[in-house]
């Protein structure tokens, strides 16, 4: 995605087909055209960005089989500390409900033989995996291994699908229960790199975790997928300026927008997908300053000259971008 007009000018209006409790909090919604017309195509691991009943635009993972191109599959676990628009999505939408719909756009793609695949889904990060596994059929285009880790049973969407009896070659799922000495010990599979690749999708200690477990691990045979726009808000967050070299033009960067929605807003044209700090699309070339950088691609050693404008922020006054 690279310009918000254009975006939006491609906007799909959809109805809730049909919606259903997958666990407790998290409700799956099937979402197709009024005359049930082919949708645009996507790939496992693609996202789409709906606007919720509250008038935001969130983004969620498709869940459903790619091959299925007469739906869109969400699944949204109510965050009731998140900003709002999952509770709006799981409180107020309801079947036949019109909603707006932008096309599928995937920063957490299936890479071609990929040797082997390590799935690692903590809680709601299991919908994109969810699409992958799916989309395997019986013919998976190598072996593969998912841990789903969750707090609890009940709190497990697609438990009885993933727990049954054809997936437990495949499928590990754990329960902590909130005790934090009962977590999964992702070290043994972590700990040898091969030559297959790894999926991670979930809250951000997991990712982080996973980051810092794999860090012997080639950088692009780790992959990580998050939904948390703009990194998050810290409590000593403090604006800052962002100097293009190019134009000249300075901007300022308040506390609660990223230096992303800030340069979108002023018209510059920045690549970017994810948002989130996990896919490298609007890598950014950094000439002067220091960053908070919070996103999860960036090496220590790109860290001095290179930022992710979607989530990381200035430790400094002023950076100087080489926009």
């Amino acid at each position: 995605m690279t310009d918000p007009q254009t975006e939006h000018a491609a906007i799909l209006p959809l109805k809730i087909v049909a919606a259903r409790q997958v666990a407790q909090g998290i409700r799956s919604f099937e979402l197709a055209r009024e005359d049930e017309t082919e949708l645009p195509e996507f790939s496992a691991g693609s996202h789409i960005k709906i606007q919720v009943p509250n008038g935001e635009w969130r983004k969620y993972s498709l869940c459903n089989d790619p091959a299925e191109r007469h739906r869109y599959v969400i699944t949204v676990k109510r965050e009731a500390q998140g900003r709002g628009g999952s509770v709006s999505m799981v409180d107020d939408a309801r079947q036949g409900d019109a909603v707006m719909v932008l096309p599928p756009d995937n920063a957490f793609p299936l890479v071609d033989k990929p040797g082997t695949l390590t799935f690692i889904a903590g809680g709601i990060g299991i919908t994109p995996m969810l699409s992958m596994i799916r989309s395997f059929g019986e013919l998976p285009p190598a072996p593969w291994k998912l841990y789903y880790l969750s707090q609890a049973p009940e709190t497990t969407a697609f438990l009885d699908e993933l727990g049954a009896d054809a997936f437990k070659p495949h499928v590990k799922i754990h329960h902590d229960h909130g005790d934090p000495d009962a977590s999964f010990d992702l070290w043994p599979i972590l700990e040898k790199p091969n030559r297959g690749h790894v999926y991670c999708c979930g809250p951000r200690g997991l990712m982080e975790a996973v980051r810092d477990m794999s860090g012997h691990w080639s950088p692009n045979r780790i992959h990580f997928e998050s939904f948390l726009e703009g990194g998050g808000k810290k409590p000593d967050d403090k604006p800052f300026a962002v100097e293009l070299a190019k134009s000249g033009q300075t901007l300022d960067v308040p506390v609660g927008k990223s230096i992303l929605s800030v340069l979108l807003g002023a018209g510059v044209r920045v690549g970017y997908s994810c948002e989130s700090g996990t896919c490298g699309s609007c890598r950014t070339v950094m000439l002067e300053g220091s960053a908070d950088h919070r996103d999860m691609v960036l090496l220590p050693e790109e860290q001095d000259s290179q930022i992710m404008v979607c989530v990381s922020r200035a430790t400094c006054g002023k950076l100087v971008l080489d926009l």
